[in-house]
């Protein structure tokens, strides 16, 4: 039997064990407070993130691409719409034998192996309870032969969607554009421009042209459908929807039969042709050869066409009329002439003697004038009329280049026209300063001289010389040409108001009646370089043709177009408006390589797309002068 231990000090014994009594009632306490202060914390201060975060594991927004905006001409006619598309889709785990279910198919429906490879690699990076695609783009056929035996196939269904259509192929290529797949490029560039989320479901971007331009226009704003999910990811049920805002509809200047006008004037021939309303800046018709479908782009280009374009020696991925740098040529002789007047280095009346030919004193060399027997006495008037080579080679070494570069830079040449489409070149305005930095050499006396006649490191697009055109046609009033004409349809558009540059002034308004009156002459004077082209027009127009050289000749050098490969062909010009009493409209045609020259070739393809225009727009007008005519 064990002894008790006496208490020695039973006071102090039972202090001792109240204290530890209390401190463990003070530390529980104190534990039930930290976790009291943590349920508020959690219940009341963090409930709302805490409430999104169990909502995102429970409740997920699934994206929903807006319908893209169409685009059609100035008369309702559609350019790019939206075709619904057939595909045939599956949903891996409602089906019991996958393999051999699309095997099956594959036969039934002409599947390509390619295809089939495809699919194989897409299921496996997918949930088996998501939506798959077998067959993107089915055919009527296919689809008739799937729906006839699908109830053969549980887990499989077609589905449809809208893809973008050009109606009119390569017609309105260069001036439409295109969409294409988005690509980790574009990724990019719309992360930095905060846009990304509005893509969420969409699966092509506007790549070109008008598409590309107002992109953010078109493509709508992105809706969203909010579902629940189980802890699979699986859809339980749709909760509330966010419809999609379409794209806004634009309607363009272009008038589509005035397009297929010109792209048939200039056949198989490499060139460009555009047709601008002289008060507005609208461009009617825009055309570029050759060209290509876009329909190509839509849903993804092979390897092997792209290459075709990419190498072809025609260039048709190249838009001629706002990138196709071409020398000017003697199509901006009105301009010189007008800058002539204006520095007072000739007047009106001002002559001299062309013999076919100009020297530089000092300098052993002759240069040509078109005429090899000269035109005789020539003034500004006769100069533009004629296209005497003589007179400018004059009047550009007393001008010098640098004044003549600054002259026409305000009519634009040398920088972007500022039309809406991204795909454009500033092309060359030369001078001395420009020369130097390019080739680290001066600028010669002889250089001067090509320059007065629209060539040496000149170049021009046809859009920058139908817009240096419109000055002269409104007497220095400098518009924008432009392709959009407003949002909206025809019943209810929202027009956008033209847009204007800094016009060029002269010091006397009767500079321009003489610039004028010359260009008249051109297509009205039995001596004009136009004449032969527009005899017989039912509207008057005033007009400039041009050739100009590829290569550069030797001074005893004969040129014979027949003789030289096509590559090293002179290029016809021609620039022009009508009436020419109240300018309506203005051209500007550029045809490559061809065996003749700017009034034999481009000025007969001006007057047959003017005669349409004025057909179209003046019918009363055309049957009264055609039967006057007759």
């Amino acid at each position: 039997m064990r002894t008790r231990t006496p208490i020695r000090d039973h006071e102090s014994e039972s202090s001792l064990f109240a204290g530890r009594v209390i401190f463990a009632i003070v530390v529980i306490i104190g534990l039930f407070s930290l976790i009291l202060g943590n349920l508020y914390h959690l219940q009341v201060d963090e409930y709302a993130d805490l409430q999104t975060r169990s909502n995102d594991n429970r409740i997920k927004l699934v994206p929903i691409a807006p319908n893209r905006g169409l685009i059609y001409d100035r008369n309702g006619v559609i350019l790019a719409e939206n075709l619904p598309v057939y595909s045939l889709e599956v949903i891996p785990e409602e089906v019991t034998n996958l393999t051999q279910q699309v095997s099956e198919i594959a036969q039934l429906l002409d599947i390509e192996p390619a295809a089939i490879e495809d699919f194989e690699r897409n299921v496996k990076s997918q949930r088996r309870f998501n939506h798959v695609t077998v067959l993107d783009e089915m055919t009527e056929q296919q689809i008739a032969r799937f729906a006839a035996k699908q109830h053969k196939f549980p887990g499989f269904s077609i589905e449809a969607r809208l893809v973008r259509h050009y109606p009119f192929n390569e017609l309105l290529t260069h001036v439409v554009g295109y969409v294409a797949k988005i690509n980790r490029r574009d990724v990019q560039r719309l992360d930095e421009q905060e846009r990304l989320a509005n893509y969420a479901a969409s699966r092509t971007i506007g790549k070109l042209g008008i598409e590309k331009y107002y992109e953010e226009q078109l493509h709508g704003e992105v809706g969203y459908r909010s579902v629940e999910v189980n802890n699979r990811g699986r859809v339980v049920r749709t909760l509330s929807t966010e419809p999609p805002t379409p794209g806004s509809d634009i309607v363009l200047e272009l008038d589509v039969e005035l397009q297929k006008k010109a792209t048939e004037i200039l056949g198989e021939n490499r060139g460009s042709i555009i047709l601008m309303d002289a008060k507005t800046g609208g461009i009617l018709a825009m055309a570029s050869t050759p060209s290509y479908n876009p329909n190509w782009f839509v849903s993804g280009i092979s390897v092997d066409r792209y290459r075709s374009l990419l190498n072809s020696r025609h260039s048709p991925l190249l838009n001629r009329a706002t990138q196709g740098g071409y020398p000017p040529a003697s199509t901006i002789k009105p301009q010189l002439g007008l800058l002539g007047l204006q520095s007072g280095e000739i007047t009106p009346t001002t002559r001299i003697w062309d013999p076919g030919w100009f020297e530089i004193k000092g300098v052993d060399r002759r240069y040509r004038d078109w005429l090899a027997w000269g035109h005789g006495w020539v003034n500004v008037s006769k100069a533009i009329t004629e296209s005497c080579d003589t007179f400018y080679y004059d009047l550009a070494l007393k001008l010098g280049v640098d004044q003549i570069s600054g002259f026409m830079q305000q009519f634009g040449f040398g920088e972007k026209t500022g039309i809406d489409i991204a795909e454009e070149i500033p092309a060359i305005m030369p001078n001395t300063g420009w020369k130097r930095a390019r080739y680290g050499e001066p600028w010669y006396a002889g250089e001067t001289l090509s320059v007065g006649i629209g060539q040496s490191y000149w170049t021009a697009t046809p859009m920058q010389l139908v817009a240096a055109t419109g000055v002269m046609a409104n007497y220095g009033e400098f518009v924008v040409p432009r392709l959009l004409k407003g949002y909206g349809t025809l019943d209810s558009l929202n027009v956008v108001e033209p847009e204007y540059k800094q016009p060029v002034q002269v010091d006397k308004p009767s500079y321009w009646q003489v610039i004028h009156e010359a260009m008249v002459s051109v297509t009205s004077d039995a001596h004009g370089t136009a004449h032969s082209a527009f005899r017989d027009a039912t509207y008057t127009s005033a007009g400039k043709t041009g050739t100009a050289q590829v290569v550069n000749l030797g001074e005893d050098e004969e040129y014979v177009a027949e003789d030289v490969a096509e590559k090293y062909r002179d290029n016809a010009m021609y620039v022009g408006y009508a009436p020419a009493e109240s300018p309506e409209v203005v051209i500007s045609v550029a045809i490559e390589n061809v065996v003749g020259g700017g009034g034999s070739i481009a000025a007969p393809a001006a007057r047959r797309l003017l005669d349409t225009w004025h057909q179209r727009y003046h019918p009363e007008q055309y049957e009264e002068a055609e039967r006057a005519n007759n």
